[in-house]
């Protein structure tokens, strides 16, 4: 792993042990999910909205049964994984940087008589800590973009995954020819250079003997996500004030504006991807 993947690597880690960060997470989407949500609506609760996201992933998946091995990378609060081990019987293994995540996980899975199904692992979805050919799904949520050796997660994925089995994903992306410049404020919140784009993973994807499967557009619930973030922050400010840091709070507004002005501006890209093997 190169340099800057460690160095990336390093800052993911600590940000999410924060606890600047769980408080933020865990109190404005509840906890479960840490991800962008499908809108049924503009003011949509954000945890109905993130679970929604789930519940159309999984409707992509076909065949999961009692038998099956799902890897959920960068799992955050697990959520996901408590939906496809409940809806589907199958086995699934978080790998996740924060260790603070994963503790709140394992105590979620417990609550949900899930703990023998779901497998907490503390790790770096650029080595994960899996044998190869061992899962006949990986999963991914708005995670990729913390790193900056995506390349690297894309050929761990192909490592991990059977013969036929099916990669699953959703990244905030930059359009391809992005101008120069424009996403900086962006990238600087990311302490990286750059996003990956829908050409990059597509390209990356077939050159390393991917099919793809299924590509949704889902760009405009990305800005009504954060836009519906930021509102919730600035309703919940008295409360979050007592569990998180002045200076986290106003860092994430502005972090939250900068997306929400580069989404309406058309430079970014998010939907789900489904690739196979």
């Amino acid at each position: 792993m190169n340099r800057a993947a460690i160095d990336a690597t390093e800052v993911t880690e600590k940000y999410y042990d924060s606890r600047d960060a769980d408080a933020f997470y865990s109190r404005v989407w509840g906890g479960e999910d840490i991800h962008i949500g499908i809108y049924g609506s503009p003011d949509e609760p954000i945890a109905a909205a993130s679970r929604r996201t789930v519940s159309e992933m999984a409707s992509w998946l076909e065949r999961l049964d009692h038998d099956s091995t799902v890897v959920d990378i960068g799992a955050g609060y697990g959520g996901a994984a408590r939906h496809l081990a409940r809806t589907f019987g199958c086995r699934v293994t978080c790998v996740n940087l924060s260790a603070r995540q994963n503790a709140r996980n394992r105590r979620r899975n417990k609550l949900a008589g899930l703990a023998d199904q779901i497998e907490v692992v503390h790790g770096s979805f650029e080595r994960l800590p899996l044998a190869a050919e061992s899962y006949d799904v990986v999963w991914c949520q708005d995670a990729m973009l913390h790193s900056a050796d995506r390349r690297r997660i894309l050929q761990e994925v192909w490592r991990v995954l059977r013969p036929g089995g099916r990669f699953i994903f959703t990244d905030p992306m930059q359009i391809d020819g992005c101008p120069p410049g424009v996403l900086e404020p962006v990238y600087a919140r990311l302490h990286l250079a750059d996003l990956g784009s829908p050409g990059f993973y597509r390209a990356t994807l077939q050159e390393l003997g991917f099919r793809e499967l299924r590509f949704e557009d889902l760009t405009e619930h990305m800005v009504r996500h954060y836009t519906r973030v930021l509102h919730e922050l600035e309703a919940k400010s008295d409360d979050l004030s007592r569990h998180a840091s002045t200076r986290y709070l106003e860092t994430m507004k502005e972090g939250l504006g900068h997306w929400i002005k580069a989404g309406s501006s058309g430079y970014l890209r998010w939907g789900v991807s489904c690739y196979q093997r």
